[in-house]
C-alpha cells in the first residue's frame, strides 16, 4: 500500500496478527499437508484507530468481534496461503470502513396535516361499521 494513501482508519500491519491453519473441507490428499487457510486477529481497543472508530466498531453485532474487542477473520476461500491472507486483511479494511464514517442523526419528523385527518378518517368509519353490527336494544 502506498504511505499517500493511508488515513486514519487504515489497519497498520503490525496491528494484526495472522496465523496460517489447516483449510476445512475437500481438497484431495494436499489439503492434510499444507495449512492453506488463515486466522487474522485484531485487537480493536489496542489499535491505533481513532476513538469513534473504536466505538463503534465495538458496538457492532457481528459474529467476528469477540467479547474481548477482538475481530476474529477466518479466509480459507483461495487455495493459495498467499491470496487467503489478502482475503483477511480485505475483509478486515472492509469492515473498519464500514464505521468510518458516522451515521446521519435521526431528525424526528411529524405526520402531516392530511395523514392525521385521514387516520381519524379512517377510525371514525371503522366505529361506524362496529356501531351498526350492534344489535338495537327492545
Amino acid at each position: 500500500m502506498d504511505p499517500s494513501h493511508i488515513t486514519p482508519s487504515t489497519v497498520a500491519p503490525h496491528e494484526y496478527v495472522i496465523t496460517a491453519i489447516r483449510a476445512q473441507g475437500a481438497g484431495g490428499q494436499n489439503v492434510n499437508k499444507v495449512s492453506n487457510a488463515v486466522h487474522l486477529r485484531f485487537d480493536i481497543r489496542a489499535s491505533s484507530l481513532p476513538e469513534d472508530h473504536k466505538e463503534r466498531l465495538l458496538g457492532l453485532h457481528d459474529h467476528r468481534i469477540t467479547r474481548d474487542g477482538v475481530i476474529v477473520i477466518k479466509a480459507q476461500q483461495h487455495r493459495s496461503l498467499e491470496l487467503n491472507r489478502e482475503e483477511a486483511v480485505r475483509r478486515l479494511q472492509e469492515l473498519v470502513d464500514s464505521v468510518a464514517e458516522a451515521p446521519r442523526e435521526r431528525r424526528p419528523t411529524r405526520p402531516t396535516y392530511a395523514s392525521r385527518l385521514r387516520r381519524l378518517q379512517g377510525k371514525s368509519q371503522r366505529s361506524q361499521i362496529k356501531a351498526l353490527r350492534r344489535s338495537l336494544p327492545e
